[in-house]
């Protein structure tokens, strides 16, 4: 029996199809509604009141566009707009994969980032059900929890933003640590040999910080997630490792996992000059190949995919695994979810 981790995925809410993938439940549409922005407020009208107990008490029944209008407020009409859209997106997909691949292939269009990183968080506990290491575990809350970036001796840590914000905000940041202007970072547990073990009754919590910069399992768990990632939505075996540098003088494709890595590899695709403080913010570099070289497009033959991670001038890391999705060199027709 594997270990439990991420309850708060909602995994327990689902179960697998006979493929892999998760089946669309009831109660994992009613968790969506228990959302805080989904709940009506003290001030909601009657009509989204009446909107929200009818969906509670039947989470699938169509609801229509005299409904939304009837709402007083017009931010809640828009919200229930796009929350009716995203619900109907999941009913209508035979798995929970299936409905994110086709959500970020139409672009994600009006998709609130909490419902999609809350997609993502549910696929990746499906997809490392089995998993035993750490390492692998914690690189993966990159995929749907922003990361905030901190260096220590010029290594590179990453720290669950919400972590931070909550210690930034007073609970957890002594008087002591204010005054040294010590970054709450430092208060974070960096996940290492002789304190993995601990990872698994704290999983939910986030509170181990990543040492990206100078520990190899770091990289290498990451590297990992991409691998499980790309074979578990596209159904493709890849091969994903570390690199230093491009070293391929006539690279053909890279992805971008983050925007400001997509920005940073456009410039350098484009031959444009990038200053050594904007080449700085790159984190970590990979190489992909893919095990069946005819499912490749043609344009990408024989050469690797580079994959950039990259942070914000203000050392924010936003990692988008959609990209992984959308971006690859897949020949036409070789796309399966």
């Amino acid at each position: 029996m594997s270990r439990e981790f991420w309850v708060s995925s909602g995994h327990h809410l689902t179960h697998r199809a006979p493929g892999g993938g998760l089946v669309v439940t009831d109660e994992l549409i009613l968790a969506y509604l228990a959302r805080p922005e989904l709940v009506p407020p003290e001030e909601a009208c009657d009509a989204e009141r009446a909107l929200h107990a009818s969906l509670l008490a039947a989470p699938r029944r169509p609801v229509s566009a005299a409904e939304i209008a009837a709402m007083a407020d017009a931010d809640a009409r828009e919200n229930w707009q796009l929350m009716l859209a995203f619900r109907d997106r999941l009913v209508a997909a035979r798995t929970v994969e299936a409905a994110y691949v086709d959500l970020v292939r139409a672009g994600a269009p009006g998709m609130a980032p909490v419902f999609l990183n809350q997609l993502v968080h549910l696929i990746l506990r499906n997809a490392l059900d089995a998993c035993e290491d750490p390492y692998v575990l914690r690189a993966a809350e990159m995929f749907f929890r922003p990361q905030r970036v901190s260096f220590q001796d010029g290594a590179a840590l990453l720290a669950d933003a919400e972590v931070i914000e909550a210690h930034e905000g007073g609970a957890g940041r002594s008087p002591l640590v204010a005054m040294l202007g010590k970054e709450p970072e430092a208060s974070l547990d960096i996940l290492d040999d002789a304190n993995a073990w601990t990872y698994w009754s704290r999983s939910d919590a986030f509170t181990m910080a990543l040492n990206l910069g100078s520990n190899p399992r770091s990289r290498d768990g990451l590297a990992r997630v991409i691998e499980v990632w790309v074979r578990h939505l596209l159904n493709e075996d890849v091969a994903v490792e570390p690199a230093a540098a491009i070293e391929d003088r006539d690279w053909r494709w890279f992805v971008g996992l983050d925007a400001e890595a997509t920005r940073i590899g456009n410039a350098l695709w484009g031959g444009e000059p990038v200053e050594p403080d904007v080449q700085a913010r790159i984190l970590a570099l990979f190489r992909l190949r893919f095990a069946d070289a005819s499912r490749i497009d043609a344009r990408a033959a024989g050469h690797p995919v580079y994959l950039i991670l990259a942070m914000t001038p203000d050392r924010m890391l936003r990692l988008k695994p959609q990209n992984l999705v959308v971006g690859l060199p897949l020949a036409a027709g070789a796309r399966a979810a």
